[in-house]
């Protein structure tokens, strides 16, 4: 039966804490578009994408409406390119201008997929396509970009990690005249899930079915005003409790959101990412629900911990919500898209080291940092290797995605507006991991991988 303090209380969350659903993304598999001519191979994915996904937004603003309630972005992703590009051989970067004409018809905010899985090494059309990353992103608007260069399974593949580096480092070159936007839509993962609705790194999995729709929830600011009402001498366990009975609630409205768009699409209802994604507004931030739980600022000693337990039940709470829960599910910790992470990363608080310590306990990984423009590619991927890592040991998603300011320094600001958001050129360490990076090869896989 519905109950009046209930319904009160979701309006609450969507009215004064900014309770959304972050994103519905429509998944289409493109594997029965691989030809041997590309012409004719783009012709057919951009046929497949402006078809399955026309009513796409549609749908989303037809929900939007009937229940009052915001989805932030309308988004695609598909089989990772690289796969096409082994059958058709020719530019890559053709399959991504295809990728953006197809996203642009149907009105989405993002489309994903021009990606390669490389954890164990290159097949056909692998190098071709990372190579042309930073000019597909340059080209493009809605184009997002993500390689899987480890996993618990098979290792890290070294050579790869070097490659991504001067991809990264190219992809912010090649857009510096745009805030260098283009290594903002690039993300590099260990163990990356096929189901991720959430970009810059979803792809459509080959596992997975022919259309499918996938929804991500993001709900920090309803999490902190429900923190912020417990008495000061609450436990960490009250305080765990709270946030598992509110993720629940979000994850349930997230749940309605993909059976609702499931049924008008005609599509498969896949999985609800329940991470609590957050965004430069003031009320929606990660970092300042770790400040309610008990620290000065985000980033003070004790983040890791309060970080470890906010994921843990979050994670709870959306199990008992939702039997389809998948892609990343946890917190978010992206820096210049939240806005308590920007100031303790303004002040110092917040260093890249304890942003990597803070990995080893959340969703995801270094996410959204600029760091310096004349930042060596080396350095790059040794930061890469150094995230895969903790992903392939600890048997969990890593991923990053760092921003070299080009033409700017420790202290200065890049500012992507929107969800993007802004933050400062952060310091990293000058000591040198060439040597390491030439070296190549493979880190092996760890014991955990020999579970079978």
């Amino acid at each position: 039966m519905l109950n009046f303090n209930d319904i009160m209380e979701t309006i609450t969350m969507i009215q004064d804490e900014n309770l959304d659903i972050r994103t519905i993304t429509m998944g289409i598999s493109l594997l029965d578009c691989a030809d041997s001519d590309i012409d004719r191979s783009c012709q057919k994915v951009y046929d497949k994408i402006t078809s399955k996904a026309a009513r796409l937004v549609e749908v989303g603003e037809t929900i939007e409406k009937k229940y009052g309630i915001p989805i932030v972005n309308k988004r695609i992703s598909v089989t990772p390119i690289a796969m096409l590009v082994a059958a058709s051989g020719g530019d890559p970067v053709k399959y991504a201008l295809t990728l953006d004409a197809a996203a642009r018809k149907v009105g989405v905010n993002f489309i994903g997929g021009f990606s390669a899985l490389v954890q164990k090494g290159f097949s056909a059309g692998d190098k071709e396509l990372i190579k042309a990353i930073p000019e597909a992103l340059s080209k493009t608007e809605f184009v997002c970009s993500s390689v899987n260069i480890g996993s618990t399974k098979a290792g890290i593949n070294m050579d790869a990690v070097k490659m991504m580096g001067k991809a990264v480092k190219k992809a912010a070159e090649l857009t510096k005249d745009r805030q260098c936007i283009g290594a903002a839509k690039l993300v590099v993962f260990c163990n990356a899930p096929e189901d991720n609705p959430f970009m810059a790194g979803a792809f459509h999995g080959v596992g997975e079915p022919d259309v499918v729709i996938n929804v991500g929830v993001s709900g920090p600011g309803v999490v902190r005003s429900a923190l912020s009402k417990l008495p000061e001498d609450a436990s960490l366990n009250e305080v765990a409790e709270l946030i598992k009975k509110t993720a629940f609630k979000i994850t349930r409205m997230g749940q309605l959101v993909g059976s609702e768009a499931s049924k008008m699409l005609g599509v498969p209802f896949g999985i609800i990412d329940l991470s609590l994604a957050p965004t430069p507004a003031v009320g929606d931030s990660v970092a300042h629900i770790l400040e309610e739980i008990g620290l000065e600022q985000c980033g003070a000693h004790g983040t890791t911990a309060a970080l470890a337990m906010l994921n843990d039940a979050v994670k709870k709470g959306g199990v008992m919500a939702s039997s389809s829960v998948g892609g990343l599910s946890g917190a978010f910790i992206p820096v210049t898209e939240d806005a308590g992470m920007i100031a303790a990363a303004q002040n110092g608080t917040l260093s890249v080291e304890k942003l990597e310590a803070m990995t080893a306990v959340c969703s995801v990984g270094l996410d959204m940092i600029v760091v310096p423009g004349n930042t060596e590619d080396y350095t790059i991927s040794a930061i890469i290797a150094d995230e895969a890592a903790i992903g392939m040991v600890n048997s969990k998603t890593t991923a990053v995605r760092l921003i070299p300011a080009i033409g700017l320094g420790e202290g200065a600001e890049l500012d992507f507006g929107g969800l993007l958001g802004k933050g400062p050129v952060m310091s990293l360490r000058s000591q040198s991991s060439q040597k390491m990076i030439d070296r190549g090869g493979r880190i092996p896989a760890p014991m955990q991988s020999l579970k079978n």
